[in-house]
């Protein structure tokens, strides 16, 4: 019911950047294994089939990027995602939200390799240990983000409103103030778009006597 959005975050991360193959499969003092990454990779595109794939100096030339930023802009990179995953946590454990099997597999298989404390790059490890969580996000996040962002509106609604009802009364509710102002916008549009007089110049001068 929204305006979808390409990545979970206002910035993306910087994905165009042509990679460094200095080093290209180190950060730091951090050696990115191989076969990790591979297993990274097939998870990723199980999850959305068309994301881009992704490799060891990838990673590590966005590892160098964040590590290069000043801490508290590195941290809101990181922050920024990690409400989208609490979002998604959320979503699932909302009994009034109507979970679509399909998008909810995918946000379950995206949370259980969040959950894990020796993934690609050890949790344990500061600022980095959440890069390759951020990075799983960031390319499957156009697998998840219908759901995830209709979620978002329902509970903004929810909140802002208070419908009577169970859950599926209050999604109801939901569906039909949506779908009632999407109408009143595309009315409000054939009207701008619509000419009830002609514009042009008339051909002679109107005046006041």
């Amino acid at each position: 019911m929204l305006m979808r959005t390409a990545a979970p975050a206002e910035t993306p991360l910087p994905w165009e950047d042509r990679p460094s193959h200095a080093n290209r499969d180190s950060i730091g003092g951090f050696q990115l294994d191989a076969t990790a990454v591979a297993r990274f990779d097939r998870l990723l595109h199980d999850i959305h089939p068309e994301a881009r794939h992704v490799d060891a100096d990838r990673i590590a030339t966005l590892g160098r990027w964040l590590q290069d930023l000043p801490a508290a802009r590195a941290r809101a990179v990181l922050d920024e995602r990690l409400t989208r995953i609490e979002q998604l946590r959320a979503m699932l454990d909302d009994a009034d939200w109507d979970r679509r099997e399909g998008a909810c597999r995918r946000v379950r298989k995206l949370l259980a390799y969040l959950d894990q404390d020796h993934d690609l790059i050890p949790d344990e490890i500061p600022l980095l240990g959440l890069l390759d969580d951020v990075i799983l996000l960031e390319l499957a996040w156009p697998a998840v983000a219908t759901e995830a962002e209709d979620y978002a509106d329902f509970c903004d609604y929810r909140a802002s409103t208070a419908p009577d009802g169970d859950g599926a009364q209050r999604r109801d509710a939901w569906i039909r103030d949506r779908l009632d102002a999407l109408a009143l916008y595309q009315h409000h549009h054939r009207v701008n778009d619509g000419h009830y007089a002609n514009g042009g110049h008339p051909n002679r001068p109107f005046r006041v006597a």
